[in-house]
C-alpha cells in the first residue's frame, strides 16, 4: 500500500472502526461538551466559519422543499436552527426536534418560543428514534453526524420517513483532495484553540479538540456519504459540496410504495 493511501472497506466495518476509536467520548463525554457550548454555539460557529456560517445554513436550506401541513422531524436538533428556519419557509408545518443534549434544546426552545414557534421536542438517543414506522414527509440532519454510527441512524431515519420521503444531510466531510484535506486539518486546529479561548470554553470542550479533527479523519466524503445512503436503499441520491469538499449537503428519498 502506498504511504498515505486510504484502505477502502465495508461500511459497516468503517461504522465498527469509528465506534471503536470514539465510543468513550460519544457516551460519557459529549453531553458535557454540548452543555458547555450550547450558549455559544451559534456564535462561535459564526466565528470559526470566518462569517460563513450563514451561507453554508442558507445554502442547506435551499435544497429543502416543504409544502403546508407537511410533518417535519430535525435530527440533532441543537439549537432549533433549522426547524426555526423551515418554519418561516412554511408556518403550517409540524415540527419535530430530537437531540441527546438537554441543554442545546433548552436554548433551542427559547428561540422558537421568542419567535412565536412551536417545535415539539424529545431528548434522547438519536440512534432509536422513538417514532412510528411511515411518519415523516422530511427529515433533515446537520452537524452531527461525525458523533453517530451513522449508518443506524440513517435506517432509522428511512424507517420514520414516509415512502416517498426526502432525507436532507448537512455536515464537515472529509475533502477527497488530500492538499485539502491537511490544510483543513490546520485551520480548524487553530480556530478551535482560538474560539475556545474567546468564548472561554470550559475543560469538556477544551479537551476535546483533538478529538473533533480525528473524528473528520475518519469521517466519509461527499462521494463516500452518497455511496453510504445508497447501499441503505436511498434512491434519488444527490450532493453538493462547498469550499472544495470541506462541508456538504446530501438529499436523498425513501423508495415510493410499488
Amino acid at each position: 500500500m502506498a504511504n498515505g493511501e486510504r484502505v477502502v472497506q465495508p461500511f459497516s466495518a468503517r461504522e465498527d472502526v469509528r465506534e471503536h476509536q470514539f465510543k468513550q467520548v460519544w457516551t460519557q463525554e459529549l453531553d458535557d461538551v454540548f452543555a458547555d457550548v450550547a450558549r455559544y454555539y451559534d456564535r462561535a460557529n459564526h466565528v470559526a466559519s470566518l462569517g460563513l456560517w450563514n451561507w453554508f445554513r442558507a445554502s442547506f436550506l435551499s435544497t429543502i422543499e416543504v409544502k403546508s401541513g407537511q410533518r417535519v422531524l430535525d435530527v440533532c436538533a441543537g439549537t432549533n436552527a433549522v426547524g426555526i428556519a423551515l418554519l418561516h419557509k412554511q408556518r403550517d408545518l409540524e415540527v419535530h426536534a430530537m437531540d441527546r443534549s438537554a441543554a442545546m434544546q433548552e436554548v433551542g426552545q427559547q428561540r422558537a418560543v421568542q419567535r412565536g414557534m412551536r417545535i415539539d421536542s424529545v431528548i434522547g438517543d438519536v440512534h432509536r428514534l422513538p417514532y412510528p414506522d411511515n411518519h415523516f414527509d422530511v427529515v433533515t440532519l446537520q452537524y452531527a453526524s461525525r458523533h453517530l454510527r451513522i449508518m443506524d441512524v440513517a435506517k432509522e431515519i428511512q424507517r420514520v420517513l414516509k415512502p416517498g420521503g426526502h432525507f436532507h444531510h448537512s455536515d464537515m466531510l472529509r475533502p477527497g483532495n488530500k492538499l485539502v484535506e491537511r490544510l483543513y486539518y490546520i485551520y480548524l486546529r487553530a480556530c478551535l484553540t482560538f474560539t475556545a479561548v474567546i468564548f472561554r470554553s470550559g475543560i469538556a470542550a477544551l479537551n476535546c479538540r483533538d478529538y473533533f479533527i480525528s473524528t473528520l479523519r475518519m469521517f466519509y466524503s461527499a462521494d463516500e456519504f452518497s455511496q453510504l445512503l445508497r447501499q441503505l436503499g436511498y434512491q434519488d441520491v444527490s450532493s453538493k459540496t462547498l469550499l472544495g469538499g470541506m462541508v456538504g449537503f446530501h438529499k436523498a428519498t425513501k423508495a415510493p410504495l410499488s
